[in-house]
């Protein structure tokens, strides 16, 4: 697992990633989905990953306003935080990083993205880059290129986590190295890169010059 691999920083993406939240926003984004008619068994599997304007947007639904519909998802979302929950391992390995070597890129916006954190009790890195701090969300690279460039490095030698494949995506545009996590899937990804349920599964250490190594850990046995 990305053995003799040494990285500047990493960078994680939220939902998913270090917090379960499929639960709150499946229940929100079902009743936004019946209220316009949607297959929501359909529609569900869509929504994870990007930024709610994108979501609503692409479907381009006759006379739906997409600011205005994210707006208020997001109001909804902000209001049920109910069975948010780390990823298995996700605090302590969080804990266990350099602060100035990592930092959340997530598709929800900075107020959404802090209460779940919060709710989850993970740690709230120095930095983060939210909805609001790009134009153009996932698949597109922008998201992990500007959270490289604010952390003084360069993606090319960051390592993404990523569970969703808008994300995975846009962490291989970024030219960074990714790894996803499956903690959430109900159905196995196809993916070529490598792939964790739990960070129990790996630990780290770190060079003279801050450097960061992944190592597996008995977990992953």
């Amino acid at each position: 697992m990305f053995s003799g691999s040494k990285f500047a920083a990493f960078l994680f993406d939220m939902d998913g990633t270090v917090l379960n939240s499929i639960a709150a926003a499946e229940r929100v984004w079902t009743k936004w989905a019946e209220r316009h008619g949607l297959d929501v068994a359909t529609f569900l599997p869509t929504i994870h990953g990007k930024r709610a304007i994108e979501t609503i947007g692409g479907l381009m639904l006759p006379g739906v306003d997409a600011v205005a519909e994210a707006d208020a998802l997001l109001k909804a979302e902000a209001n049920d935080l109910e069975g948010i929950i780390p990823i298995p391992g996700a605090v302590a390995f969080l804990e266990s990083l350099p602060p100035e070597r990592w930092t959340i890129v997530t598709s929800a916006p900075r107020e959404l993205a802090l209460l779940r954190i919060e709710a989850a009790g993970i740690p709230v890195p120095a930095m983060m880059v939210t909805a609001e701090d790009v134009t153009r969300g996932k698949p597109a690279p922008d998201c992990f290129l500007l959270a490289a460039k604010r952390l003084g490095v360069e993606a090319r030698d960051c390592l993404v986590f990523e569970d969703a494949p808008a994300g995975i995506a846009a962490g291989e545009a970024s030219g960074a190295s990714v790894m996803v996590i499956s903690a959430t899937h109900v159905h196995p990804l196809v993916t070529p890169h490598p792939t964790i349920r739990s960070y129990d599964e790996i630990g780290i250490a770190t060079d003279d010059n801050g450097f960061i190594v992944l190592a597996p850990t008995q977990a992953a046995a």
